[in-house]
């Protein structure tokens, strides 16, 4: 999974264009992009749109948050229908994850629906308690549902009453901080790390280099908010034929059995053999 597309749960022209956009998965939002008035309309539209899609194994529905009121009713309309997976926003703490996944054990059982079929995309950075308690998530045993962490910049900023960004374009160092702690938290727990959106869908060539820096910070795919924006992602997180070549390289040369290797004048460990493998696991598109 290297790209997200964010899809308005109540927009039946932009869910119909969504299927084409080629990202790996949609989220069909029933929270941010979904005035209040609208939730239940966008849930029947949501569902609908679930069951009949040939692919359900790339949908996501991105539900409200545990805080709102509004989640049971989200779930309670979508888990029959089996989506991959539910996007939980506004975590306050771990605490929200298992409670989370509670409400899915036993609405999967009632629903007749497979255990742990619907899995979990936690943003843990868009309230100031949870970046304060990102060290929590480590701590605390998650779900097995839970199989990726976000972290979302204009969510926090709204949170906090800042702007994302400085003058020079570069992180604020609140959202620096939880950009980082986001990507170490996924890796510590085993989890995807995925990068917030870009949100000057227009600016193609910025995309491009934000994307491409992101993945060498580590992250593993990220949100889009427009369908144009699939294609840079899908392309900037797809290692290179190139990259598979050294990677192939590497392994082939750690199969003597020694725990370091010389290659083109380079030395390499076991931590090199590692990335090598990681690198040659993750999808191509």
């Amino acid at each position: 999974m290297r790209s997200i597309l964010f899809v308005p749960g109540d927009s039946e022209r932009k869910l119909a264009k969504a299927a084409g956009a080629g990202a790996d998965a949609l989220a069909l939002d029933l929270e941010d992009s979904v005035l209040a008035e609208h939730k239940p309309a966008a849930r029947r539209l949501v569902k609908d749109y679930i069951e009949h899609c040939a692919d359900r194994g790339r949908l996501w529905v991105r539900v409200n948050a545990l805080s709102s009121g509004d989640l049971l009713d989200d779930l309670k309309s979508i888990v029959a229908a089996r989506p991959c997976g539910i996007v939980l926003p506004k975590l306050r703490g771990p605490e929200d994850l298992t409670c989370t996944a509670h409400y899915l054990d036993a609405l999967e059982f009632s629903c007749g629906v497979p255990a742990g079929t619907i899995e979990i995309l936690g943003l843990i950075t868009e309230t100031a308690s949870s970046v304060l308690r990102i060290a929590d998530f480590i701590r605390q045993p998650l779900s097995p549902r839970v199989v990726a962490f976000a972290w979302t910049a204009e969510d926090l900023s709204s949170a906090i009453g800042g702007e994302p960004r400085d003058a020079d374009g570069n992180w604020r160092p609140v959202l620096a901080h939880a950009r980082s702690q986001c990507l170490l938290a996924a890796q510590a727990c085993n989890v995807t790390p995925i990068d917030t959106i870009y949100v000057d869908f227009k600016d193609s060539a910025g995309l491009k280099r934000s994307c491409e820096a992101s993945r060498a910070d580590g992250f593993r795919a990220r949100f889009a908010i427009h369908p144009d924006q699939v294609p840079i992602i899908n392309e900037a997180f797809a290692p290179s034929e190139a990259d598979r070549a050294q990677a192939r390289r590497i392994v082939a040369a750690f199969a003597c059995g020694a725990g370091t290797v010389s290659l083109d004048g380079k030395m390499y460990d076991i931590p090199h053999l590692r990335a090598a493998e990681r690198l040659l696991n993750l999808g191509s598109g």
